[in-house]
């Protein structure tokens, strides 16, 4: 592993993910790792702050959840995030954990975009009335049936 010279971290700087703005309700954060729960999977991450390990997120990849999720960006996010194509994207849910899976929420108005190419992310709040801050996993298991 290398420092970072920007924020003198230990982690390489492929593994990493900056947001310019920071997450909402915690913009002073900009680096972090996102770890997968599981090896061979993307569908549930740790997000760790490297600025505070004490700070961490759950996130989930919303189209294993919803599968006709279909979030729309504007302009000015895809040059926030310098995006040339769709494809460069990938987009991550906040899953706020209970004391069940059945008890925990995800947050699909305002996901994780991460441009894959330049590690840029950013939080959006998304125009559609069709996603709330909080969808219950319970009801999207039912959805799944």
């Amino acid at each position: 592993m290398k420092e970072d010279k920007e924020n003198c971290c230990p982690y390489e700087e492929a593994e990493l993910i900056r947001f310019e703005d920071g997450l909402f309700g915690f913009e002073s954060y900009k680096c972090f790792l996102p770890l997968p729960i599981t090896e061979d999977s993307d569908a549930v991450l740790n997000l760790l702050s490297v600025e505070d390990e004490s700070l961490s997120f759950v996130i989930m990849n919303p189209f294993m959840l919803m599968k006709d999720y279909a979030p729309r960006l504007t302009e000015e996010i895809y040059e926030k995030l310098e995006a040339d194509k769709e494809t460069d994207l990938s987009y991550y849910v906040i899953c706020v954990v209970g004391s069940s899976p059945k008890e925990s929420t995800v947050n699909f108005k305002c996901p994780i975009v991460v441009n894959t190419v330049s590690r840029k992310a950013v939080q959006v709040i998304l125009e559609s009335e069709k996603y709330h801050f909080r969808h219950a996993l319970k009801d999207l298991e039912k959805e799944e049936v």
